[in-house]
């Protein structure tokens, strides 16, 4: 069995899942479909709400930075890899790219 078919305990809660207004912005307009934490905030059907929308968590798994695709970089919002990098590292002053850093990946979809 594979350690993603068993989650560990939540770290956080739902609603603190997307929290960035640009980010909120992004899901609003459909434009994000996926999130990437330090932590795991949610469990797959999950709900988290974003000014009056729902929408409805629907997988949660680990990733390596570095086995991120051009494909996952768009699903977090961004016309490529490179400009979710430098996003990521500019939200957190000091923080390196580390490719073996693990992430929890949190995909989800408006109800």
């Amino acid at each position: 069995m594979s350690e993603n078919n068993v989650l560990p305990p939540k770290t956080c809660s739902v609603d603190r899942l997307v929290t960035v207004e640009r980010d909120v912005k992004k899901v609003l307009a459909g434009e994000k479909t996926a999130t990437r934490r330090n932590g795991r905030y949610a469990d797959i059907g999950e709900i988290m709400e974003l000014d009056g929308k729902k929408f409805v968590v629907e997988n949660v798994y680990s990733q390596q930075l570095g086995d991120m695709t051009e494909e996952n970089a768009r699903q977090e919002g961004f016309a490529n890899l490179e400009a979710y990098k430098e996003s990521i590292l500019s939200m957190h002053p000091g923080m390196r790219w580390v490719p073996k850093m693990k992430v929890w990946v949190h995909e989800f979809k408006a109800m």
